[in-house]
């Protein structure tokens, strides 16, 4: 009997062996193709290498950066406080869904600082209807998201440049109706308000 459960054992192992040798011999050539590792010279172009320099004027999609206001927030080493885009209803409302769903959670969804992850214990982040937020240029809310800010990381590889002014553009239009007054609504809609308090 020990001899059978001793022979078992052998065999099992031996068979795991075997099945581990099988694997480590399988050859996949389409993990190992016929290529040029980075910097590695060749004799097929005339200057020796096999990496190719970037055709002159070339940019990589995106990264063009012209505008550097657009990509920076700043106009003279100072942060601008205008709008480099086209202000639409579309841009807003872009806004309003980057914002949901990248600032709500700490800032909530009016601005107030009280998101569902600062209930939970998580630091508390500045209002954006207090008065030092409130007279802060446009750009900032751009520069924060860029570059963070305190214990706000930076938000730039997740939210594209143009996403950001649209945030940026609602967090300014969340600050605005929060402090309306009735004499900031249009004529008609002024008259329905006061019919409707009284």
């Amino acid at each position: 009997m020990f001899r059978t459960k001793s022979n078992m054992r052998c065999l099992t192992l031996a068979g795991w062996l075997f099945f581990a040798l099988c694997v480590v011999g399988c050859r996949q050539d389409m993990h190992d193709q016929p290529r040029y590792e980075p910097l590695e010279s060749s004799e097929f172009f005339s200057d020796g290498m096999s990496s190719r320099p970037a055709p002159e004027g070339v940019v990589a999609r995106g990264d063009l950066g012209e505008n550097t206001y657009f990509y920076t927030a700043e106009q003279d080493g100072e942060l601008g406080t205008t709008l480099p885009l086209e202000l639409t209803r579309v841009l807003l409302e872009r806004g309003q869904e980057r914002y949901n769903i990248y600032c709500s959670p700490c800032h909530d969804r009016v601005g107030a600082g009280r998101g569902m992850i600062v209930r939970r214990g998580f630091r508390h982040p500045p209002s954006f209807h207090s008065p030092h937020l409130r007279e802060a240029p446009l750009g900032h809310f751009f520069d924060v998201m860029s570059n963070g800010f305190g214990a706000m990381m930076d938000y730039a590889a997740q939210i594209p440049p143009r996403d950001r002014w649209a945030i940026a553009a609602y967090i300014r239009a969340l600050q605005l109706s929060q402090h309306a007054t009735l004499a900031d609504a249009p004529l008609s809609e002024r008259q329905q308000l006061q019919g409707a308090s009284q």
